[in-house]
């Protein structure tokens, strides 16, 4: 597959989808949203991949966030739009996909790179990997689902401590708080997740989704919340608060709340 911000490959049934925009570290725009969809999709509906791992090109960063130059030119009723189109395109097709999608999260994983990563199934983490959602700098809360998702990995208090101070915390306290399964080297990481996806492929395929589908059953009535989200995260956007966030985030200052 030919991919602009992707690269892409399958070996033994492991479809390893990289996003290759190291020079931005990794970060999500509109075309890296877009193409992610269409590889995932490829992840449902080819046969022979059986299993799926996300990463990031590079030795610095998983996804160090979004593209906070798109965000400017964005009012609330866009960014609604920008959260909901996400949200559905990816986030959500990640968490709902019957074969097992798994993150190995090689560096900065920031707020949608941290939102990303918790969309997979599993994640596992290289020591240098730096985990956090830093939305509130910007004015912002998290769109792509992190309002969400981190508290349901790592409970309410501390969910709400990390996403209200913009805190980063590393791979071995995300280990601690249950956000990541394993903590490897970098040169271990790669092939500790394909040993994972290994033992995991060796068993029923029916059984495993069925295994995943179970367990997302168990969120659904969170499902509101998503959509709280997006509403929150749009409304974000027609603030003054918002526009001096990311306005001193691009002008490397620190912000006047």
């Amino acid at each position: 597959m030919n991919f602009e911000t992707l690269l892409t490959s399958l070996e033994d049934g492991v479809f390893i989808i990289t996003i290759n925009r190291p020079d931005k570290l990794n970060a999500l725009n509109k075309t890296v949203i877009e193409e992610l969809s269409v590889a995932v999709d490829e992840v449902y509906t080819n046969a022979a991949i059986k299993t799926a791992i996300i990463t990031g090109a590079g030795p610095k960063a998983f996804v160090a966030g979004a593209d906070i130059s798109e965000f400017l030119s964005l009012d609330a009723s866009a960014g609604e739009a920008l959260a909901r189109k996400g949200q559905e395109l990816v986030f959500n097709k990640i968490e709902q996909s019957p074969k097992p999608i798994v993150a190995a999260v090689n560096g900065f994983a920031l707020g949608g790179g941290c939102e990303l990563a918790m969309s997979c199934h599993f994640r596992l983490a290289s020591e240098n990997a730096k985990f956090g959602q830093p939305e509130v700098n910007l004015g912002l809360i998290p769109g792509y689902g992190g309002t969400q998702r981190l508290v349901q990995l790592i409970g309410k208090g501390k969910g709400l401590e990390l996403m209200m101070t913009a805190a980063m915390i590393d791979a071995n306290e995300a280990k601690q708080l249950g956000l990541v399964n394993y903590v490897t080297t970098a040169e271990e990481l790669l092939p500790k997740t394909k040993e994972l996806l290994a033992t995991i492929m060796s068993k029923g395929p029916n059984a495993i989704a069925k295994v995943i589908s179970a367990v997302n059953a168990y969120y659904d009535v969170a499902q509101n919340g998503f959509d709280a989200e997006i509403k929150l995260f749009g409304e974000c956007f027609g603030t003054d608060e918002m526009k001096e966030g990311v306005g001193a985030f691009l002008e490397k200052r620190k912000a006047k709340f």
